[in-house]
């Protein structure tokens, strides 16, 4: 059985906890982390849940891997000491990592410690395709998102462009994954993930758009390389708790916990 321990129980927490009910199998949340005074919030979220107030408490729980589903500022204020403590961590907020100072802390902590930081795939397909391009020769990768203007409330967006009287597609954003991903961390993490799967954060080219008539949270990659070129489109709904993410961050979760224990991984 794998035991995990969680940091955060807002929605991404709460469909992760609901899909590994449904998965069954051996996989078990021992614990989750939630800032001091939110205890009770965190029970109602969540069920029948170990909850903790500390990361300490949460480690001496002694799970398997502890998995961040709480956003980049989680990732930056736990990530290093669990890394660091020989746990292995699962990073959903893929984002923190384009800062470079902070990814340095924690390569730094997980050499230290002798764990790894395991990126899934999040809201995106495509991933591993790009990551085998890049070793026979990657040339250029491109990213597009586009999601409803609710989606965009509460970022940078909200300066760009009026979100309440868009008419037609409006690009947010354009530029590179790493000022992406900074600027707008709870919308962009994808962003992240595509470039650490390829050419890196500053060559891996980004456009974030608000569209009124996205069917929902819509990803665009187009990759070319010695291997080949593909182009995919995902449109992907968003979470039932929160429209700035999409519902699959949270399976894709589910799957990389469920992949720990399973005998045969794909």
């Amino acid at each position: 059985m794998t035991s995990v321990g969680l940091i955060g129980y807002g929605g991404i927490a709460q469909d992760v906890v609901a899909a590994l009910r449904t998965a069954g199998g051996a996989t078990k949340i021992v614990g989750v982390l939630c800032r001091p005074g939110r205890a009770a919030k965190a029970y109602a979220a969540l069920g029948d849940v170990a909850v903790v107030e500390s990361l300490a408490e949460l480690l001496a729980l002694r799970p398997d891997i502890v998995a961040e589903v709480a956003g980049q500022q989680a990732v930056a204020e736990h990530g290093p000491e669990v890394l660091r403590r020989g746990f292995d961590l699962l990073v959903i907020s893929v984002g923190a990592l384009a800062d470079p100072a902070l990814f340095d802390r924690l390569k730094t902590a997980a050499h230290e410690g002798k764990s790894r930081m395991l990126l899934p795939a999040g809201a995106i397909g495509g991933i591993d395709a790009i990551a085998a391009m890049r070793l026979g020769g990657l040339t250029t990768v491109r990213y597009r998102s586009r999601k409803p203007p609710a989606a965009w409330r509460g970022s940078p967006a909200e300066k760009v462009a009026d979100l309440d009287k868009l008419t037609g597609r409006t690009v947010l954003y354009r530029g590179t994954a790493g000022e992406a991903a900074l600027l707008y961390p709870q919308n962009a993490n994808v962003a992240a993930a595509v470039a650490l799967a390829g050419l890196g954060f500053e060559k891996t080219e980004v456009e974030l758009v608000a569209d009124p008539d996205a069917p929902g949270n819509v990803h665009e990659i187009e990759a070319e390389g010695a291997a080949g070129r593909f182009a995919i489109q995902l449109q992907g709904k968003p979470s039932r708790s929160n429209p700035k993410t999409s519902a699959l961050a949270a399976l894709s979760v589910a799957r990389a916990l469920i992949n720990l224990d399973a005998t045969m991984v794909i």
